[in-house]
Order: C-alpha cells, then structure tokens, then sequence
C-alpha cells in the first residue's frame, strides 16, 4: 500500500486565534500528533470566505505516519463536521480543507463538483491542485489562486520530505 502524508489547510478569523487551537485540537483526535506546521498566511486572495470574518488567516498541519488516500472523502466529512460545529448565528467561523501529499502531487478534497474533480463517495471530489516535478511544484489553470503563488511551496516541501522519509522506513530502508 502506498500511503500518503496528510495535511489540513485552516481559515480562521485572523483575530481570533482561538478557533485555530479549536480545529486543530479537533484534526489531532482523529489524526494523531501534528509533524509540521504551515503559516498562519494572510488569506488575501477571494472574497468567497467573506462570510467567516473579512480578515482571513491561513494555516496548515500535516500528521505523523501514513495514511491510505482512500481515506480522503472520510477526511472531507470530519472536516465538514468540524465546520458545522464551529458555527455561530451568522454560520461557520472556520474553513477546513483536507488532502494529502505524495512524492508526486497535493490533492484536496471537495463538495464542489467541477471537470477537473473526480468523484470519490457521499457527494465528495478529489482534485488534483498542485504536482510536483523535478523543478518545483506546478499549478494547473484551475489552482486556486493562493496554492498557484509559490506562498505554501516551502512547507510542501518539507511534508513531501517527510514522505519520502516515511516511506523508505515503511519499505524497510530506514530513516534520514
């Protein structure tokens, strides 16, 4: 089995860093311990998120071992309930979106259907949003806007490393 390296993207009210501790206390019970971290990144690049707070941060973990990337609808539900349970009166207060790295590629999951998702299970898409190649990590037309600037490359990166690390291990070739 080949396994994937699991990451949770995280919008948040910029002023209310609370809710971050909230999510991610939420990611951790069903994913493990937190290997790595990513931003907070001013979230600056739509509108779309409005809804949330107008100052947006952006956040990312990734998660100790591997996981099978059959996984990723199951993800996306847990992510919705987590939504669910952050709202108020005035709806949702924090955004979640799950997928995973590979040696190869970040896929997020969706409930948004469009040409460039793939059905997976339960109303829930796989998009292909970055591959990586010897030169870096490439954007497609469709990449949003805040994956396609370079801005989440680095910490990419070194969750691509990590599993790279933990698939040698899994294989039996150690670790760095």
């Amino acid at each position: 089995m080949n396994g994937v390296k699991v990451i949770s993207g995280l919008l948040y009210p910029e002023d209310e860093p609370g809710l971050r501790d909230w999510a991610e206390l939420r990611l951790t019970e069903r994913f493990g311990e937190i290997e790595r971290t990513g931003g907070p990144f001013v979230f600056d690049y739509t509108d779309y998120y409005r809804g949330i707070s107008p100052k947006l941060a952006r956040c990312f973990f990734s998660f100790r071992g591997l996981e099978h990337p059959g996984g990723l609808a199951g993800w996306k539900e847990l992510a919705i309930g987590i939504e669910a349970d952050s709202a108020s009166g005035c709806g949702r207060r924090v955004n979640v979106d799950p997928g995973y790295v590979d040696g190869a590629r970040l896929v997020l999951a969706s409930t948004k259907d469009n040409a460039h998702r793939i059905y997976l299970d339960r109303g829930i898409y796989a998009e292909l949003t970055l591959r990586r190649r010897r030169t870096g990590w490439e954007s497609f037309s469709y990449t949003f806007p805040d994956f396609g600037s370079g801005r989440y490359f680095d910490f990419l990166d070194r969750v691509r490393l990590d599993w790279r690390r933990d698939m040698r291990a899994r294989r039996g070739g150690g670790s760095d």
